[in-house]
């Protein structure tokens, strides 16, 4: 599944393209991807003015001129192309699109259709029942080390389990979060409420940095994922743990090798030797 920097890679290169713009044409080809679409989603978005682009957590927002918004989730394979016109051509799994009125076509495809898209009102949105739960954005400035130990104060679980919890802190996944315990020497079988204090202090500007360098790279090309403009994202060449079970710690000094282990179904690289 794409991950936060790979979301707000896609933001950005659609924020690029359609802030500003009005739908002048909406096409909707099935009534369902992960779940039922809008009632007269595209009558409700043909003739609106892309106002904004933001992105909470996992989620893609269109801030449209009639004050509703259009929630968008990539799923596990969803894709937003990009294209100066319309393509002649229909390819496989393209459910939706999206044309703006100086021509720019966005076509979303996904052939898992893990995908999916709603209509709130902007005003309403924090009570959304995607968002009504979900912690603080991992980059936002109020995101700090004490803000983390607030959040993982009596928490039994593993460090791991609880970055990923969307509650504590929203759109960290499971390839970031392993790379930011490494940075920070944390074991991802630490118990949460132990990462508190000066753990949790060091923690906060490693996820930051992680997610910041991913972002910069445009994410991280794994199975499915590639940006709105058709490239592939990099960062997984700047992988320092995750997927390099067997090979060397990359950390200097450290004589140990990268490890891999499951929690909650998940694979989890770390280093058994720096990471405590």
């Amino acid at each position: 599944m794409p991950e936060l920097p790979e979301v707000e890679t896609v933001r950005r290169g659609l924020e690029r393209r359609l802030k500003g713009r009005v739908f002048s044409r909406v096409e909707v080809r099935r009534p369902d991807l992960r779940f039922p679409l809008p009632e007269n989603m595209a009558e409700r978005l043909t003739g609106r003015r892309v106002e904004a682009l933001r992105r909470r957590a996992k989620y893609l927002l269109f801030d449209l001129d009639d004050r509703q918004t259009l929630i968008g989730h990539l799923g596990m394979s969803g894709r937003m192309h990009i294209h100066d016109a319309l393509p002649n051509a229909q390819r496989p799994h393209e459910h939706i699109v999206f044309v703006a009125d100086d021509g720019t076509a966005v076509i979303f495809q996904d052939h898992r259709r893990f995908g999916f898209f709603d209509l709130a009102k902007t005003s309403a949105l924090e009570s959304h029942r995607f968002f009504a739960s979900l912690g603080p954005e991992p980059l936002d400035a109020a995101f700090d080390g004490a803000e983390l130990s607030r959040r993982l104060a009596g928490k039994r679980t593993p460090i791991k389990a609880a970055l990923l919890d969307q509650r504590i802190v929203a759109g960290l996944g499971n390839i970031y979060v392993c790379e930011a315990l490494f940075r920070a020497g944390i074991s991802p079988k630490r118990i949460a409420a132990t990462v508190a204090g000066r753990r949790a202090e060091r923690l906060v500007p490693e996820i930051k940095a992680v997610l910041e360098e991913a972002i910069a790279a445009g994410g991280s090309t794994l199975r499915d994922y590639v940006q709105a403009s058709g490239e592939l994202g990099y960062f997984q060449h700047d992988f320092r743990v995750y997927g390099r079970e067997g090979e060397p710690c990359r950390k200097p000094g450290c004589k140990g090798a990268v490890g891999r282990l499951v929690q909650s179904g998940r694979s989890t690289f770390h280093c058994g030797v720096c990471q405590r």
